[in-house]
């Protein structure tokens, strides 16, 4: 229920609401409440009544999700000002789909989407379930596996997207056209298309008033169109007027399920798209409804034929804005090539894409939008009143707070655009007189030119080359930043991050030795022995500046962990920083002085999560404003783990400081069998004295360990897969019969089996055979293995593949499956584990 404010302006993002909202199951283990906060947008005329309108699910007995609207005025919401507009029955202990986005359309008509709020999973213990396939079961009391209850349902809310006018005083009106007029029996005039699933993004075209909306379908990975249906398929829907989209009777291009006895297992005939029949026993509303109207388009987890360009794997259909240049005094942030064009996005793929029309409105073809542009798990897509594209990412895992979520836009460039720095490398940041460093700068132009690098040293040399590299020599000493200007032919020009190189101290040296025989793995409860030793080349080392600590990350590979100390002692190395930069000039520790004391800054910020981070930013960056007029001085020699250690010391002094105390230089760490998955990284910092006319050195060390049982993360090489984040946990999507997915540079000393886990919703009617190879996907068999079949005979989920040629270091490992019959449900690698 968090709201935040992010202030352009200052680069300030704040917490300026947090709703009480039912955001998980109270009585029901094991369900993910999709609840909670689900949309957020401004009135049409903001400027003028500056209206905020939230729908949410409301904490109490009241089983519903609310559609309000709070008054924000000097970057505040007033939660007394709430108007409650409409109130939508929802069931609760469930999951899933709610919908919940908002959008207006052209004479300021309000639309929200509502999700079909039913179980897509499968009942344990039942005998006959949905395996992916429409929830049709309308027995007593499972109105949770029914959507003909919700979405099917003419008399209800969910399941729908609804159309009204908001008056002054937060009543509504309905409008003319909406698919049901006032006071006809057993409808709800507030519809103005039914038939969805989970609505999860809408918008609506500000000039011909066309409403998009991305449909998340159901998971059946084959069809059963003798029994039950087809499989399943995400939506691209348009509607030019009201309609009734189908689900759960219809899917895609009006594929028709079949009705089904849950009690016996038969089924019966395909519901009739021309002549839709809701006979459930939970339906309140209409028997028979508007004829079923398809989606423009459509696709299921494999590769699609009628759309190619949408690829394979997750799926996660969303629908952005129609964008129209006229709309906007400047023109916009997109070209007019652009108007009339729908942006449409998928959450799991990470494309984003452009929807072409006939002048009648209906769907011409598609093609890639901004295809170069790489987004994480892109969740929402808004244009700006300055007509920029926003995008707002989630980041790759789900039920996490994720490094790589963010709020950014889509800036075209039409004419040259100037170089890119992919990179800037030095070979020494730090030395004793003289100090000889070599930069190297990684740059390419989009256009081939050629390029031209300005080089600052920082030390009032300046230098002009054609050639990346460049070797200068410092003699006196100091702290000093690097940059590079990169200039093609045509005078468009980019600058480096800035690079601090300290001259007349030398960076310590910190290593760790650990004593254990496999190289890649820990074994949860198996205590693993280590030794840290610090060089420091310009003085004695005290040992009370060195800090060691064990944490345990998810997602993460060896290339990608060498971040240092992040949880060095703040006490200790945090103020040394503080004190020996010019920081002190401008604060301390508990009084006020020309900027604000460390003390206040750790008081506003508590306990915000990003309260680390944006203290680092303004640390490197420096700034004004926050706290008054005066700038604050940059730091860009400050490196990010010097950086963060200073923001670890400020933040501790609110008493918000939650790290733990050093372990011992030498000494043991027993594997926690609770992190099982995650890697474990054991990290030493050491931060020296400082020497007279520079600032104090940090060195560190990490060593990494995976676990002995390994997830998959976005990066994994994988055949017939697709990395997915789910949960909290990153697995593998099975989307083809047969495929592979490799393992990178893994010692397997003292490895006798590997163990592959697999899930699903529903038990696929076929196991898989399992092999692990070396090298290559033909390499050298290295074991075999089968996914057996319980009593119940129904895939055990777990294969052991005894490994019987013993080996060591492994520069690739490939574990390869293949379905033993048809794979008619989606299934997935949970993980591996080599035992």
């Amino acid at each position: 229920g968090e709201v935040l404010l992010y202030k352009d302006a200052t680069g300030e993002l704040s917490e300026i609401a947090k709703l009480d909202v039912y955001h998980k199951t109270l009585n029901t283990p094991g369900v993910n409440a999709e609840e909670g906060l689900m949309g957020l947008q401004k009135d049409p005329n903001f400027e003028q009544n500056r209206w905020v309108y939230m729908y949410y699910a409301p904490t109490g007995d009241k089983w519903v999700n609310r559609l309000s609207r709070f008054k924000f005025e000097n970057d505040a919401l007033d939660m007394a000002s709430e108007q409650v507009i409409l109130e939508v029955d929802s069931q609760r202990e469930i999951c899933c789909h709610t919908g919940g986005s908002i959008a207006f359309g052209p004479k300021g008509l309000l639309y929200l989407s509502t999700g079909d709020n039913s179980t897509p999973f499968d009942e344990e213990g039942a005998k006959y379930v949905n395996r992916g396939y429409a929830p049709l079961n309308d027995l007593p009391g499972k109105q949770q596996y029914d959507a003909r209850r919700s979405s099917g349902n003419t008399n209800d809310l969910r399941g729908k997207i609804l159309r009204i006018k908001v008056n002054e005083d937060g009543s509504y009106d309905i409008p003319e056209g909406n698919l049901f007029p006032v006071g006809m029996e057993k409808t709800r005039p507030e519809i103005y298309t039914m038939g969805h699933r989970n609505p999860y993004r809408i918008s609506v075209d500000m000039k011909r008033g066309y409403l998009y909306w991305g449909d998340v379908g159901p998971d059946a990975g084959a069809d059963s169109l003798m029994t039950r249906g087809p499989r399943g398929y995400d939506e691209m829907n348009q509607a030019r007027g009201p309609g009734n989209f189908g689900w759960p009777l219809f899917i895609g291009d009006n594929f028709a399920y079949r009705d089904y006895d849950y009690g016996t297992g038969v089924h019966g005939e395909p519901f009739d798209p021309e002549r839709p029949i809701n006979d459930s026993e939970n339906n309140t509303g209409l028997r028979e409804l508007p004829p079923a109207q398809p989606a423009y388009m459509y696709y299921p987890y494999a590769d699609i034929q009628d759309f190619p360009q949408v690829g394979s794997g997750g799926r996660n259909a969303m629908a952005g804005p129609t964008y129209w240049s006229e709309l906007f005094a400047n023109g916009g942030g997109l070209p007019a090539y652009y108007d009339g064009k729908v942006i449409i996005y998928e959450w799991m793929r990470g494309w984003m894409m452009a929807v072409h029309l006939f002048e009648d409105g209906s769907f011409n073809k598609v093609e890639p939008f901004a295809s170069d542009i790489k987004v994480n798990s892109l969740i929402d897509m808004e244009l700006g009143p300055d007509g920029r594209l926003y995008l707002l990412e989630y980041g790759s895992g789900w039920f996490s707070a994720n490094s790589d979520s963010s709020l950014g836009y889509v800036e075209f460039n039409g004419g040259n655009r100037p170089p890119v720095i992919d990179g800037l490398l030095v070979d020494a940041d730090s030395g004793s007189l003289p100090l000889t460093v070599t930069a190297t700068v990684e740059a390419h132009d989009r256009e081939g030119d050629a390029i031209t690098y300005l080089w600052d040293m920082g030390d009032g040399t300046t230098k002009e080359t054609t050639d990346p590299k460049v070797t200068h020599e410092y003699t006196t000493k100091g702290d000093y930043t690097l940059r590079v200007t990169a200039k093609d032919a045509q005078g468009e020009e980019v600058q480096s991050t800035p690079q601090g190189i300290v001259v007349g101290n030398n960076r310590p040296q910190v290593k760790i030795a650990i004593q254990q025989a496999n190289a890649s793995f820990y074994v949860p409860g198996k205590p693993i022995d280590y030794t840290v030793t610090v060089n420091d080349p310009d003085g004695e080392v005290n040992e009370d500046n060195v800090y060691v600590s064990v944490e345990y990350r998810t997602g993460m590979d060896a290339a990608n962990t060498n971040l240092g100390h992040q949880q060095v002692a703040a006490s200790v190395t945090g103020k040394a920083l503080t004190q020996s930069l010019d920081c002190k000039a401008c604060h301390k520790e508990k009084d006020a002085s020309i900027g604000p004391s460390y003390r206040a800054i750790s008081k506003k910020y508590k306990g915000q999560q990003r309260a680390v981070d944006y203290v680092m930013t303004k640390i490197v960056n420096g700034g004004s404003g926050v706290w008054g007029e005066v700038t604050m001085p940059a730091h860009p020699t400050v490196t990010e783990d010097e950086a963060r250690q200073m923001a670890l010391y400020i933040q501790s002094l609110s008493g918000d400081d939650t790290r733990k105390p050093t372990l011992p230089m030498s000494g043991s760490v027993t594997p926690e069998a609770s992190q099982g998955g995650k890697t474990l990284l054991l990290t030493a910092s050491y931060t020296d004295e400082g020497v007279e006319g520079t600032m104090p050195l940090t060195g560190s060390n990490t060593v990494v360990l995976k676990s002995n049982t390994l997830s998959f993360p976005e990066e994994t090489e994988v055949e017939g897969m697709q990395p997915v984040a789910f949960n909290g946990m990153d697995l593998l999507l099975v989307t083809a019969p047969h495929g592979w997915w490799r393992i990178p540079e893994i010692d397997m000393t003292g490895v006798s089996a590997v163990v592959v886990t697999v899930g699903w919703q529903a038990p696929p009617s076929a196991g898989y055979t399992f092999e692990v190879r070396e090298g290559t996907p033909t390499g050298t068999l290295l074991g075999t293995g089968e996914m057996p079949t319980t009593s119940a005979g129904q895939p055990a989920g777990m294969a052991m593949i005894p490994i019987a040629q013993p080996t060591e270091k492994v520069e690739g490992l490939y574990i390869l499956f293949k379905a033993n019959g048809v794979a008619d449900v989606p299934v997935a690698i949970i993980n591996a584990t080599f035992n």
